[in-house]
C-alpha cells in the first residue's frame, strides 16, 4: 500500500514503487536458500511473478515455486498458463475467454509450453509472499500441479499421478 499526496505526479510515485521493489528484491535475494537454480535477482523476480499468478493460496506458494524449480532443474518446459496468457494479451489482461489448446501453440517468448526455461521477464509485479516463496521453496519432488476445483491445486511427482489428478478434476467439474 502506498500513500501519496493529491498533487504528487505519477512518475514520482512510480519511481518510489520501483525503488521499493528493487530494495525488497535485493534483500530477498541476499537471504535466499543456497543451491537454487537462479542466476540473478532478475531470475528470482521472474519466478516469483509466475508463483504470484499461479496461486492465491498462501500455503501453496512455496510448493508452486518448488515445482517450477524442479522442472527447470530437469530441463522440462514450465508449461504455465499465465505465461501464455501474458504473451497473448501482451501484459494487458484479462484474456476474456478460456485458454485454448490452440493458444498453447502460438509462438511467443513467454509461451512456456513452447520454450524451455524462464520467460524473458516477469509477467506481473509479485508481492513479498511470492518473492519469499521463490527464494525459499518447499522441499518436494513434485513436478506437476493442477487446479483442484476448490481454489487450490493438487500436486504430483509423476505424470501418472498428475493424470489422475486431472481426471479427478474433470470428473468433479463435468456437470458444471
Amino acid at each position: 500500500t502506498y500513500t501519496y499526496l493529491r498533487d504528487e505526479h505519477r512518475p514520482e510515485l512510480l519511481a518510489r514503487m520501483q525503488a521499493d521493489m528493487a530494495h525488497t528484491l535485493a534483500s530477498v535475494w541476499q537471504e535466499r536458500d543456497t543451491g537454487l537454480m537462479l542466476q540473478s535477482p532478475q531470475d528470482l523476480l521472474v519466478l516469483a511473478s509466475l508463483v504470484e499468478k499461479e496461486t492465491a493460496v498462501p500455503a501453496e506458494r512455496p510448493l508452486v515455486a518448488r515445482v517450477l524449480l524442479n522442472r527447470l532443474q530437469k530441463g522440462m518446459k514450465l508449461q504455465t498458463d499465465p505465461t501464455v496468457i501474458y504473451g497473448l494479451t501482451q501484459g494487458r489482461p484479462p484474456l476474456g475467454r478460456p485458454l485454448t489448446h490452440a493458444d498453447l501453440q502460438i509462438p511467443s517468448p513467454y509461451n512456456t509450453y513452447m520454450n524451455t526455461g524462464l520467460p524473458p521477464g516477469p509477467i506481473c509485479s509479485p508481492g513479498l509472499a511470492a518473492l519469499e516463496a521463490a527464494a525459499h521453496p518447499a522441499q518436494s519432488e513434485a513436478l506437476y500441479f493442477v487446479a483442484n476445483g476448490t481454489g487450490g491445486h493438487s500436486f504430483a511427482a509423476t505424470l501418472s499421478e498428475h493424470n489422475k489428478n486431472v481426471s479427478l478434476f474433470r470428473t468433479r467439474h463435468s456437470g458444471q
